[in-house]
């Protein structure tokens, strides 16, 4: 009797096992016949579909890169990175040893976009580099509900970046670039960290030098001021000429962040007037048509909302 009841609580936990799995896997969209568009938003209309299927599929018969276009109408509660990730590699994106698949992601009700990209991609296509083409080609036009203008436009930046590095023997459209209000939020988010950072490093260093072994030490340090300020100043261009192009800065949080960090240590280690002495100097898959070819991602690319 004890050996049925060990039995029958196995085959439950079993059959709980297959159930979540199966909702696991039924919460991912399956690629369709076409494989490179998959518009189960249904948001697309068939010319744009028409244009991605034959300019991916001449794509991957030249040396197996594959772009894939997905829309969903929700992420069925899963988050999008961790969405895209799992639908990359459902699908196969890209050649199985070369792993350069691009996976273009649009979730509707969310309205957030996702690039995700195989790991043999990385190299022409950062995460800074595929914030900003969604930054400049993409989010502009889905702000506007242009799905078709979007998804369209910002396919085309992707090819062309694709086709140029990699000295592809195909013809490419150059995408069409809309002015983004986002680089003026980026510049806001950096200004505001180093004001903020050189608030705390002045906070900070005052607090230091109370103790007259800190203020030693902290003397000795003074010169790394001089190479703070250079950073800072670095950086600052950066923000203003291409700020969007740095990987390191791939959206307002980390421009904040970065500059926060550069303003701490401009005042916590400049000379001058300092608490020891006043003030603080600082820088201010269905049967038929297209396959997937066993691709993975490793969660590289980057996301937006719009």
């Amino acid at each position: 009797m004890y050996h049925l009841i060990r039995i029958k609580n196995y085959l439950i936990l079993l059959l709980l096992s297959i159930s979540f799995s199966f909702l696991n896997v039924s919460a991912i969209v399956k690629p369709t016949k076409d494989f490179y568009v998959n518009d189960y938003a249904n948001i697309l209309s068939n010319e744009t579909e028409e244009y991605i299927i034959s300019k991916s599929s001449k794509l991957a018969s030249i040396d197996g890169t594959q772009i894939v276009v997905v829309t969903v109408k929700n992420l069925e509660g899963n988050s999008l990175e961790s969405y895209a990730t799992k639908l990359f590699r459902e699908f196969g994106i890209g050649d199985k040893n070369k792993n350069n698949g691009l996976l273009l992601l649009l979730a509707l009700e969310e309205r957030k976009f996702r690039v995700e990209v195989g790991y043999g991609l990385e190299g022409i296509l950062p995460d800074g580099k595929t914030g900003r083409f969604q930054d400049e080609y993409i989010i502009p036009y889905l702000k506007e509900n242009k799905w078709d203008e979007g998804i369209k436009n910002g396919y085309d930046a992707f090819y062309a970046e694709i086709v140029e590095q990699n000295n592809l023997d195909l013809s490419y459209n150059k995408p069409i670039e809309k002015n983004n209000s986002n680089s003026f939020s980026y510049v806001v988010a950096s200004i505001f960290g180093l004001i903020l950072g050189t608030i705390v490093g002045s906070a900070l260093q005052t607090t230091c030098f109370r103790n007259k072994k800190t203020r030693k030490t902290l003397k000795k340090l003074s010169f790394i001021s001089a190479i703070m300020g250079f950073l800072a100043f670095v950086l600052m261009t950066i923000v203003f000429c291409s700020l969007t192009s740095f990987a390191l800065i791939e959206n307002e949080i980390s421009s904040f962040l970065i500059f926060f960090i550069v303003g701490t240590f401009c005042a916590l280690f400049s000379t001058g007037k300092g608490s020891y002495g006043g003030g603080f100097s600082s820088f201010g898959s269905s049967g038929g048509g297209f396959s997937g070819g066993g691709g993975s991602s490793g969660g590289g690319g980057s996301s937006r909302g719009f």
